[in-house]
């Protein structure tokens, strides 16, 4: 888009001023880049896991593989969602971000290079957990930082940008697992999968700029893991949104044999519908993050919401692997709808002071899905295989109704006018 302050400009001019009107500032593309190398390093493991769990021996206690599967997978999600809460109370009662954020990258890098002595079970749910501790540190940090980095009327695009980058490095994980197990067995997996980890706590070193954390005038240096004055519906209901969305698609994890089984394929053409999901929220997330901040939080993430119900339901009655990879791009389409909004809308009721606890409950959300998905998906796959995606399908729409009822809309119409003629102004 040209106007009459940028004719004449170079492409480099016009790129800066494109991502700065999408909400891309410096703090949030360096804090976004950074993640996309973790992102890569933690998704590796998605597809090493399962058929990790097959090849060890079981534990005393004989349970189904999917259960174990599951366990393995829910145990990661269950620590770092617990823990979420006081590691946001934390860095806000420091006054810090960026020491948070490396810290558990580092932990989250030494937790995947030990998976390499692991031989029992059990020894994979230690180094699990080790890693939940390690996006424990990380996430309420890095979204707090973004909140507080990040302008209200392009919040959305804001947090589009780094979801999408995020994408970007979980997109990427699992095919690089697939191929390496596939080609060079289990080890070199664990190697890359910490190497890139490694990469991003030296990107968010040289790059992301350490932003001080406002104090509330109330209690400025009152140190609270659970203040119900920040409990509010609104958050709340963002947070349900994150879990049922997270719940849904990470649901495909536990069931990879038996969905190589039932459809004939491999590690790699599993891998690939896996990162299908990625792959779409990768192209969507910036677009509709940004749509968020013209139109409004609310109606992308219950439309988000809505979409999701068939695309999770169906997921057990597909026949073939292209059914599989359609069915996870339509999940992608839906999450992008929901994300970015979700966590822009936290951001627009973030009390000062407050960013980290209030964010982490969006992304324990987040981290409870990823967690329990695996885990319902596994226990109720026992029964039936198609049982775990309609229940899955059930939570969102119970989800959808939350979001309507209990979340405000924090978009003002003004905010939107004022969008509209700015973007106007530039099409003249």
């Amino acid at each position: 888009r040209l106007n009459a302050k940028n004719l004449g400009q170079g492409p480099g001019h016009m790129t800066r001023r494109y991502l700065e009107d999408i909400g891309g500032n410096r703090v949030v593309l360096a804090l976004s880049v950074a993640r996309l190398g973790d992102g890569v390093g933690n998704s590796i493991l998605f597809i090493v896991l399962p058929l990790l769990v097959a090849k060890l021996p079981a534990p005393v206690f004989s349970l189904p593989e999917s259960v174990r599967v599951g366990i393995l997978i829910s145990f990661y999600g269950l620590a770092n969602a617990a823990l979420q809460p006081f590691t946001g109370a934390w860095s806000d009662h420091v006054g810090r971000r960026k020491p948070f954020i490396q810290a558990g990258l580092l932990v989250m890098a030494a937790g995947t290079l030990a998976f390499l002595v692991a031989n029992r079970f059990v020894d994979l749910l230690i180094m699990r957990a080790f890693q939940g501790v390690g996006v424990a540190l990380t996430v309420p940090a890095a979204v707090a930082l973004m909140a507080s980095a990040s302008e209200a009327n392009t919040r959305g695009g804001s947090m589009g940008i780094y979801t999408t980058l995020r994408m970007v490095g979980l997109s990427i994980g699992p095919l690089i697992g697939g191929a390496l197990v596939d080609r060079l067995g289990f080890d070199i997996t664990f190697y890359a999968g910490a190497a890139f980890i490694f990469v991003g706590v030296l990107l968010v070193q040289i790059w992301v700029e350490d932003l001080p954390v406002r104090r509330s005038k109330g209690n400025p240096q009152s140190f609270q893991i659970i203040d119900r004055r920040l409990l509010t519906p609104g958050i709340l209901g963002a947070g349900f949104a994150t879990f049922v969305m997270a719940s849904d698609f990470s649901m495909l994890a536990t069931l990879e044999r038996q969905f190589n089984t039932r459809l004939d394929e491999s590690a790699f053409a599993f891998s690939i519908a896996f990162s299908a999901l990625m792959i779409s929220r990768l192209i969507l997330q910036v677009p509709l993050g940004r749509l968020s901040d013209r139109v409004g939080r609310k109606p992308l993430i219950i439309s988000g919401l809505i979409m999701m119900v068939p695309a999770t339901a169906l997921l057990g009655y597909a026949a073939s692997t292209p059914q599989l990879i359609g069915l996870r791009l339509f999940q992608g389409v839906a999450s992008a709808a929901i994300a970015a909004p979700a966590f822009a809308v936290a951001g627009d009721m973030a009390q000062v002071g407050g960013e980290g606890r209030q964010m982490s409950i969006v992304t324990m959300g987040f981290g409870l899905g990823i967690a329990l998905g695996p885990l319902i998906a596994g226990v109720l796959a026992v029964s039936f295989f198609q049982l775990p995606f309609l229940v899955g399908g059930l939570l969102t729409i119970i989800g959808a109704f939350i979001v309507f009822r209990y979340v405000p809309e924090t978009v003002r119409q003004d905010e939107r006018e004022e969008d509209g003629d700015q973007e106007a102004s530039g099409d003249d």
